[in-house]
């Protein structure tokens, strides 16, 4: 088998490379440095805005889109190791080179089912990384790990308006000062016959009376200022035009399937850059701190656990490879099953792998002098985020007995 890439996919790979090793991990410290000096935590430091024009002018801009009229074209198997490398730096990388969720989500819905004017208006700026937005489903008051459970009303006036009317949380981006727009799913026929065909999507831009950012939401004890955090959202009797509704009444719950398939293998990818970090920084430490009379690289534990490690992230890459391929030669329903097995494994086992080079920091790996907490407790969070692991695990043994009845 070739596991070699194409000439495009190695040529972006070197360069996205030397851009990490020149520009984004020099600026994660000053990243910190520079929010610190700002009047709001949550807008960009500088040092983001510079690095943004750097990767644009380098051509390392939107790789994540594989529609060539929008993005870099690359199919998902070519931006799979490019969307491994910036996951070494998840706070920094894909901000900077306008592949960060939940633009990119948000992006590929537009280009997908926006109309020309919805295009014009939000797909654009955001393709040219002018303005932010966020997608608001999850709400605190019902499970929403089953989005048919969505109370959120999306009501026809009798006009040419919709009212919306809902609580929403953990929407990402939302303390952003740049995030203009929101994607926001709610049902415009909560007693229809389809239980998958109650929900629609509209466009909501954030200025429009009745959208209330009540407060950022903690992961963790972090508020992931470089996300644009993740907030708590109130749309009171906010109205906006019918024109804003997206694709067809009652596609709500198709789009949203349509977007987070792409949006998990993403997040995997990054993963994979996650825990190859987690296994530099162990190796690093292992042969640079001593305990008990020899060097940690000498404890049989430490050898365990960085071998563990390896062969894990190896077995990871080739599955979510396989994904990458399978979706682009079979698309994201052929490629259902591999979908879920590599958003079962992935989080779960880059946390297993995070935990353990924590523990090899000691005291340091929970502190902010190393990346790892943090890292932590985004790869763990991601258990959660885009359907939990039980749910996922609970639709690919049905697909298995399937074969069986």
């Amino acid at each position: 088998m070739d596991f070699t890439f194409d000439a495009r996919t190695e040529e972006l790979r070197a360069k996205l490379l030397a851009f990490m090793d020149e520009y984004v991990y020099p600026a994660e410290q000053l990243v910190d440095e520079q929010r610190a000096q700002l009047v709001s935590p949550w807008e960009n430091p500088p040092v983001v805005e510079e690095l943004k024009a750097e990767a644009r002018r380098q051509g390392l801009w939107n790789l994540f889109l594989p529609d060539a009229e929008y993005g870099a074209g690359l199919t998902n198997l070519q931006y799979a190791p490019l969307a491994e490398i910036t996951g070494r730096s998840p706070q920094l990388a894909p901000t900077v080179t306008n592949c960060a969720a939940p633009d990119t989500g948000n992006m590929e819905v537009l280009a997908q089912f926006g109309d020309e004017r919805q295009k014009k208006q939000w797909l654009e700026p955001l393709l040219a990384g002018e303005i932010r937005s966020a997608f608001a489903m999850t709400e605190p008051e019902v499970a929403s790990s089953d989005a048919t459970n969505i109370t959120t009303r999306i009501e026809r006036d009798g006009g040419g308006d919709y009212v919306i009317t809902g609580r929403k949380w953990y929407i990402s981006g939302a303390m952003h000062p740049d995030c203009k727009v929101f994607i926001v799913m709610g049902k415009t026929d909560p007693d229809g016959p389809d239980i998958r065909r109650r929900q629609s999507m509209v466009l909501v831009p954030r200025d429009t009376p009745g959208v209330t950012v009540t407060r950022a939401m903690q992961v963790f004890g972090y508020e992931d200022h470089y996300h644009g955090g993740h907030a708590e959202v109130v749309f009171d009797q906010a109205r906006v035009p019918v024109s804003n509704l997206i694709g067809e009444e009652g596609g709500g719950f198709a789009i949203a399937q349509a977007r987070l398939g792409p949006g998990r293998i993403h997040h995997c990818m990054r993963l994979i850059g996650m825990a190859e970090r987690a296994i530099e920084l162990m190796c690093r430490r292992a042969v640079s701190r001593t305990a008990f009379g020899k060097a940690l690289a000498q404890q049989g534990v430490v050898h365990n656990w960085i071998a563990d490690a390896r062969v894990q992230v190896e077995q990871l890459r080739l599955l979510v490879l396989k994904t990458a391929w399978l979706m682009d030669t079979v698309g994201n329903k052929g490629a259902h099953t591999e979908i879920q097995a590599i958003k079962i494994a992935t989080p779960r086992t880059v946390t297993g792998i995070l935990d353990r080079a924590i523990q090899l920091h000691g005291a340091g790996g929970v502190s902010q002098d190393f990346p790892l907490a943090e890292l932590y407790a985004a790869a763990r969070t991601l258990m959660l985020a885009d359907g939990p692991d039980e749910v996922h695990q609970r639709s690919l043994a049905r697909r298995e007995l399937k074969k069986y009845r």
